[in-house]
């Protein structure tokens, strides 16, 4: 499989006729729309960039996903794990006469929302309110009250460790014409009254502030505590009921989600349409655009447009557009299965290499190596098979990538023996002590972990030599055979010699000759385009280069090694724990929580681990990253599966 070839599209049509184009091309679904071109002077003066619009769809779009939140919190739909998106004809998504009832149903749940949301803010205000007024129960006078002609009455507080009786006997000694009364206690202060004569006020409240009082808590309040107490309690029950009602209304409202879903991938279908509108290039008369095509979809293309008074040319890119022609990767039931993997690298470059199906047999024989287990295995494959059938994912490459390594993982399994570790010897010996059955195995990690270390080795020795061919055919393509002979070829030219000289083959004379000539290529292709000194320096830093690279990527492998003995040594460890219990029931308990966390442990860190030695090991040698993603004017479908019309 290789990277898509694009054709180059520059069409000019009629100003009449671009909304129903581009809804046309829409549901076509194979034009890529770049940015117009900014070098072109000739239509400078003439054309202008297509304005904007997309303000409204915009906002369209908001209002419903704060729907759809709203609703989703209040109003929540049981939905399974593989519950399938809803699928609707083509033709029904595409029919928009519905979507002004389903913003006005968008509307009013925001609109409930935010009145049930005032409700709730004024309720706490209110509550506050409520909760400051209980320590002040005992208080039968007006709040307002400040005092009489000759008595000054205040309310105020103390902190709640200050002896009251000791307060009250200090205050009756030093001012004999003051009486306070303590209305309430807690642990954090003291509520008082202080009644006294107005002359001796001013002395009242110098001995209280040496015990922390402070005055005015109730001011700005009108009538007695009881009176204000009873009025909030009203409120708070109005507020109630009527959040109450906006909550049911919101209830009612919840069976809208599945229609305001289809609105939004409606709206998003059009704003996908605005916004590459804004591409287009006009002068109210004429629209002009620009875009790429894969050649696969030529045809179509070109027979929709025959339907136009338009006109238009293909084209293939220059070497010059290559950086800005967008990638799509052609990839059979196998290898899509790595898209997941090389999407979250980059994508190549147009004029780079599809590192899918090379990728593909290493990624997964390396996870299934990793992994190691017939039972994990299975439930891999069971997993993701269930969940492509049920489910129906936009992007099915992901749960592809485990299947496969789930079959992987299972032959790895019945070479290692491996079925949940040794739980199956374990659970016969709990049944019969005198069991001595084990699994049959071609190796396993525990017994045989240094062959397994030279074999991993041996694997990355291989991935890395297999990418060096892919960048040696790449610049052979390219007409740089002299870059690969000496970047590449002169590497396995030494590498060969090494080899010969160990196994002393090839020598003439006790001199390892293949080796001594990928010693001279080396020292010319390093040093033939440096001067002076600088050959020197050339030539030691492609030895340092080369030899360090190659030991660091190739012992980078024994992580294949170390995950395989680590999945295994921590299945055999909660085996063995369920197992000192001696009894079946126990013994399953606890091996299979022990091994389905394990499992989980494992499917994360093989995917981590493999991903890394793709990225850093494998992709260094040949990859060229950088690639613009191939996103074609389309039916947007996030939240429903279009069943598109047949052609």
């Amino acid at each position: 499989m290789a990277i898509v070839k694009m054709k180059r599209l520059r069409l000019i049509a009629l100003e009449n006729d671009r909304t129903t184009l581009l809804r046309r091309l829409q549901k076509l679904g194979c034009l890529h729309l770049s940015e117009p071109p900014s070098d072109e002077t000739a239509w400078e003066g003439l054309l202008r960039r297509e304005s904007d619009q997309s303000a409204q769809q915009h906002a369209q779009l908001r209002l419903l996903q704060s729907a759809l939140d709203v609703l989703k919190r209040y109003a929540p739909q049981k939905t399974g794990l593989l519950t399938p998106r809803p699928m609707v004809s083509e033709q029904d998504f595409l029919n928009e006469q519905e979507l002004p009832g389903h913003l006005a149903v968008a509307k009013e749940v925001t609109d409930h929302a935010a009145e049930l949301n005032r409700l709730v803010a004024q309720e706490t205000r209110l509550t506050g309110e409520r909760a400051s007024l209980n320590p002040w129960r005992e208080l039968d006078l007006p709040m307002e009250m400040t005092g009489t002609k000759t008595v000054n009455v205040i309310t105020g507080t103390v902190p709640g460790p200050v002896n009251f009786d000791q307060l009250q006997g200090q205050l009756a000694d030093q001012v004999p014409e003051a009486a306070l009364y303590r209305l309430s206690q807690s642990s954090e202060q003291q509520c008082l009254l202080l009644m006294c004569h107005k002359s001796a006020t001013n002395q009242a409240l110098e001995v209280l502030r040496n015990s922390g009082f402070a005055p005015g808590q109730l001011s700005g309040w009108r009538g007695t505590v009881a009176e204000n107490a009873a009025r909030l309690d009203g409120e708070l029950a109005r507020i109630h009921r009527e959040a109450e009602q906006e909550k049911a209304a919101l209830v009612a409202l919840g069976d809208k989600q599945e229609e305001l879903r289809l609105a939004a991938d409606r709206i998003a279908t059009e704003l996908n349409r605005e916004e590459n509108s804004h591409r287009l290039l006009t002068d109210q008369r004429i629209v002009c655009m620009q875009g790429w095509v894969p050649e696969s979809d030529v045809a179509r293309l070109t027979g929709l447009l025959e339907q136009f008074d338009c006109a238009w040319d293909l084209a293939d890119p220059t070497e010059e557009e290559y950086p800005d022609v967008p990638v799509k990767l052609k990839g059979n039931f196998f290898t899509r299965s790595m898209n997941c993997i090389t999407e979250q690298y980059s994508l190549p470059a147009y004029d780079g290499v599809d590192p899918n199906p090379v990728m593909a047999p290493f990624f997964i024989f390396f996870f299934g190596m990793m992994m190691a287990d017939m039972a994990y295995g299975i439930l891999m494959i069971a997993g993701s098979l269930l969940f492509l059938k049920k489910k129906r994912p936009a992007d099915p490459s992901f749960m592809e990538m485990i299947f496969w390594c789930g079959i992987t993982t299972f032959i790895f399994g019945a070479l290692t023996g491996g079925f949940f570790g040794d739980f199956i010897p374990q659970l016969l010996r709990i049944i019969n002590p005198k069991s001595t059955f084990e699994m049959p195995a071609l190796f396993t990690p525990l017994n045989d972990t240094l062959s397994i270390m030279i074999g991993s080795l041996i694997l990355g020795l291989i991935q890395i030599i297999t990418g060096m061919t892919v960048s040696v055919v790449k610049k052979t393509k390219d007409g740089h055979f002299q870059d690969a002979l000496w970047d590449e070829i002169t590497w396995w030219v030494i590498l060969a010699g090494l080899a010969l000289m160990v196994l002393k083959v090839g020598n003439v004379g006790g001199v390892p000759v293949v080796l001594v000539i990928g010693g001279l290529m080396l020292l010319y292709g390093s040093t033939h385009n440096a001067r002076g000194f600088g050959k020197v320096t050339a030539l030691i830093s492609a030895i340092y280069n080369g030899v360090t690279g190659f030991f660091s990527d190739t012992l980078s492998y024994v992580r294949l090694m170390a995950l395989m003995l680590s999945g295994s040594v921590i299945a055999t460890v909660f085996n063995t724990l369920g197992a000192t219990f001696g009894n079946v029931i126990v013994f399953v308990i606890v091996a299979m929580i022990g091994n389905i966390l394990n499992l989980l442990l494992n499917l994360l860190g093989c995917y981590v681990h493999d991903m890394r030695l793709q990225f850093l090991e494998f992709f260094n040698r040949f990859y060229k990253g950088g690639g613009i993603a191939y996103q074609p004017l389309s039916l947007q479908s996030k939240n429903v599966e279009i069943i598109k019309e047949d052609k």
